[in-house]
């Protein structure tokens, strides 16, 4: 097991830490949400990709990440850090706890959701992993780190799966946010939908797979981008959704 941890941790570092060119169109996208001095939540934030992204532009970031292998790289690298907070649990829709299913060998797929692991497993663009074993977590919502920390400009979520359990533990706007979906899981990406409507007439934007770059020229108000999401071009398996309060 600890093997399979290192080597998922080593999987992770070549494809998140060292990929200089992703870190640029990241600094890119980002720059359109946020300003220097402004706040910042990387929820799901692994090994810090994002955070590190959003702190080259001036961010002060809460970084929340409830595995303990990389809770520990986190440390290792912000433990110093004045204009990063560290938030070692997951977020959903209340406090409480719960069991993560983790795979050891792909961190980044460990999720809260035990149905979305099923389905995950059973399909061919995951048929190389294993969720190999259970770890409990705590955890906290998005209400409660605004409370702890201040309003965020933007807010990054993803948690595979469970985005939408994320945005149910929110009750007040958030300026700019995105949210990770799945084209296999469109009943996952409507509900995210209709929780975003609850909280603000949000307007939106998509990124597909991993461009990091807006695709679509304007912003569309959310039941105009729901029929939007019918047309995603084949081949596309997942992305982000970024939505953001209209300009007034």
């Amino acid at each position: 097991m600890k093997i399979a941890s290192a080597l998922g941790l080593a999987r992770s570092v070549l494809h998140y830490r060292l990929n200089l060119p992703k870190q640029y169109r990241l600094r890119l996208l980002y720059s359109q949400f946020v300003r220097p001095g402004d706040l910042a939540f990387d929820v799901g934030a692994h090994l810090g990709d994002r955070t590190w992204a959003l702190r080259a532009l001036g961010c002060r970031v809460v970084a929340v990440e409830p595995q303990p292998l990389p809770v520990r790289f986190l440390e290792w690298l912000y433990s110093a850090a004045s204009d990063v907070a560290l938030e070692s649990c997951a977020l959903g829709a209340g406090p409480g706890t719960a069991e993560l299913l983790v795979s050891s060998r792909h961190p980044t797929v460990s999720s809260l959701s035990a149905s979305w692991v099923e389905q995950a497993s059973a399909s061919d663009e995951f048929r190389t992993v294993t969720w190999d074993r259970q770890v409990p977590v705590r955890i906290d919502t998005l209400d409660g780190l605004i409370a702890r920390h201040g309003l965020p400009a933007f807010c990054k979520i993803d948690v595979e799966g469970f985005e939408r359990d994320v945005l149910r533990g929110l009750s007040q706007p958030i300026p700019a946010l995105s949210f990770e979906f799945l084209t296999a899981r469109h009943d996952l990406t409507l509900a995210c939908l209709a929780e975003a409507a609850r909280i603000a007439p949000y307007r939106c934007n998509i990124a597909y797979g991993e461009s990091l770059r807006l695709a679509l020229p304007d912003w569309r108000d959310i039941g105009d981008f729901q029929a939007l999401l019918r047309a995603v071009p084949a081949g596309i398996a997942s992305g982000d959704i970024y939505l953001q309060l209209p300009r007034t």
